[in-house]
């Protein structure tokens, strides 16, 4: 399937900082499942420092603001052409070891909620598969799809008893639980071409989970299924601090004025 996307973020300051630096992982690579046609990043308001491949192999741009610019603009268009694999990734490379993937953060730490999640799972005579998604379900139906009562800080527990979540939370949950049963997981940032809709107000998440024989598998608890032709994958870390489209810091500016266009659809 060929995709085309344009991802738009801006910021407006009441006062212009007098300093700012960000992070940007909103370049996607060529994988098994997709391929890189055309992408364009465009900044004003900042200048582009660098770019580099971090530990997890993310392709970070960075960026600081332009002295006395009270508004600055990311803007990404382009195009890939997705694969369907079955939402396997495949094989662990990089320079992080496996086993990192099986410790928890301070976003996947495993609770109680998680454990009742996991409950009977180790034991049940299931493939690895089958496993994942039964747990997979089992998070959709504790913690249904809801805006509003979780944030960027919230950790799986505490969406587990807020009782409903985002693809963020579900996410992490699935990442909390995986862990738990004993599989390397990590979060996945990237987009979702959806059947309702080109614009969208937020980028999408979901997680992989390392089965032997197969590598990372991704698994999308808020849709029930794994990724397939409609995704385009940019980031991925222990959790979304490591993987968040945009993540940086600033200084000596007032109120701040956000704004997120998203808009992905089949070319």
């Amino acid at each position: 399937m060929r995709l085309k996307l344009s991802h738009c973020t801006s910021y407006g300051f009441d006062t212009a900082p007098s300093y700012g630096l960000q992070q940007l992982r909103l370049t996607p690579q060529n994988t098994p499942a997709q391929s890189v046609q055309d992408w364009q990043m465009q900044v004003t308001g900042g200048t582009v420092e660098c770019s580099y491949l971090d530990h997890n192999q993310n392709l970070v741009t960075l960026i600081s603001f332009s002295p006395d610019a009270q508004a600055v603009e990311v803007t990404c268009t382009g195009e890939m052409e997705t694969n369907e694999v079955a939402g396997v990734h495949g094989g662990h490379h990089g320079l992080v070891p496996l086993w990192v993937f099986l410790q928890p953060s301070d976003l996947t730490r495993a609770g109680n909620g998680t454990r009742k999640l996991t409950a009977g799972l180790r034991d049940a005579k299931l493939s690895d598969i089958e496993r994942l998604h039964t747990l997979s379900a089992r998070i959709l139906e504790t913690v249904p799809y809801a805006i509003g009562p979780t944030h960027a800080g919230s950790s799986a527990e505490e969406a587990i008893e807020a009782g409903s979540g985002v693809c963020q939370d579900h996410a992490h949950i699935f990442i909390s639980a995986a862990r738990l049963l004993g599989y390397p997981a990590r979060y996945v940032s990237g987009y979702l071409m959806m059947e309702d809709r080109i614009h969208q107000d937020a980028s999408h998440a979901w997680a992989e989970a390392h089965i032997e024989g197969l590598g990372w598998v991704g698994f999308d608890v808020s849709n029930g299924i794994s990724p397939d032709t409609r995704y385009v994958r940019v980031a991925s870390g222990i959790d979304y601090r490591e993987a968040a489209p945009i993540i940086g810091l600033r200084y000596g500016a007032g109120d701040e004025r956000l704004s997120v266009d998203i808009q992905v659809q089949q070319q």
